[in-house]
């Protein structure tokens, strides 16, 4: 895992977290400067969404993202209800990605845009987002095209635009992400994959996107080689890297990526050995049997302290 603020000095509004069987990053959004409106932030919002979702996957019935998520979201906004406007639409928010490995199947879950690209054994990655926020933000946006940045009329326009933008949140005619309504948690885009189809996964902040899209300094198969060869904090080097010094482009953005990759013991071989860095979660998985371990790669690229070993049993390759 790694994750970056846009700025130095910044808070960092994005979360990333694991847990046995689950893998989850949001990306906190909400316009700066709005105390009046949530006392608590957009960081706020996002550390505790994504801990309450692991909480929840803790507590879970069955292997059921939208239903974890939704549950996290009611929790939350039951948290702050009484002392924030969690229904202005300018109220803390957040994207989500999620994986979860259960019974030989890796389910996944993309609400806004927010990334979770799965490494494949022989075709490139399948990259999976929800790219309505994206649609809606350039219809929305497009009026503010040849005006002339800082001019009365392109001020003018934004604030236009801005409020119809908002508008559009959580609304059928417009994008979903996970703020106040648990209702968002059923438009997220999710499938499930055979666990022998994938040998790794990432999950990524559209900031940590930009290295792609628009940058294009790497394609999906590059990324993911570079997460396998070096980690994330490697690659978000390299993405500060370009972003330093650039006047065109998007505005700085936090960036946040984990990796995972699937180590599987040859046929008929004994279990792959483990890494001393997952003994630290032993206590909380004892469900280990010869089959897929799944290690998360740190910032150094080695396995991280905080490990997932994926809950199934004799996983055949």
């Amino acid at each position: 895992m790694a994750s970056r603020p846009g700025h130095a000095g910044r808070i960092n509004e994005d979360f990333v977290g694991a847990t046995t069987g689950l893998a989850v990053l949001l990306d906190g959004a909400g316009i700066p400067n709005t105390e009046a409106i949530c006392v608590h932030g957009v960081a706020w919002y996002a550390s505790t969404l994504g801990s309450t979702m692991l909480s929840c996957w803790a507590r879970r019935e069955a292997v059921d993202l939208r239903a974890v998520l939704a549950r996290a979201i009611e929790e939350v906004a039951g948290r702050h209800r009484n002392t924030c406007d969690i229904a202005d639409p300018s109220s803390p928010q957040a994207t989500v990605a999620m994986v979860a490995v259960q019974d030989q199947t890796l389910h996944y879950l993309a609400l806004a845009d927010a990334f979770v690209v799965l490494g494949t054994r022989s075709t490139d990655p399948v990259v999976v987002t929800d790219g309505r926020e994206v649609q809606v933000r350039r219809e929305s946006l497009a009026p503010l095209n040849g005006l002339t940045t800082g001019t009365p009329e392109y001020r003018r326009m934004r604030a236009i635009v801005i409020e119809e933008l908002r508008g559009r949140r959580n609304q059928a005619s417009g994008y979903w992400i996970a703020k106040d309504d648990p209702a968002a948690a059923a438009e997220a885009v999710t499938g499930t994959v055979p666990l022998d189809e994938v040998d790794s996964f990432a999950l990524l902040s559209d900031g940590a996107s930009r290295v792609v899209d628009p940058y294009g300094l790497l394609d999906w198969r590059a990324f993911m080689q570079v997460l396998h060869s070096t980690g994330p904090r490697a690659l978000l080097r390299r993405l500060r890297q370009y972003e330093v010094g650039r006047t065109d482009g998007p505005p700085l953005d936090d960036a946040s990526v984990t990796f995972a990759e699937f180590r599987r013991p040859p046929r008929g071989g004994p279990a792959v050995p483990r890494q001393p860095a997952e003994r630290t979660c032993a206590a909380s998985s004892r469900r280990r049997d010869a089959g897929a371990v799944l290690a998360l790669r740190g910032a150094s690229g080695l396995p991280a302290p905080l490990c997932w070993s994926a809950p199934i049993a004799a996983v055949t390759p």
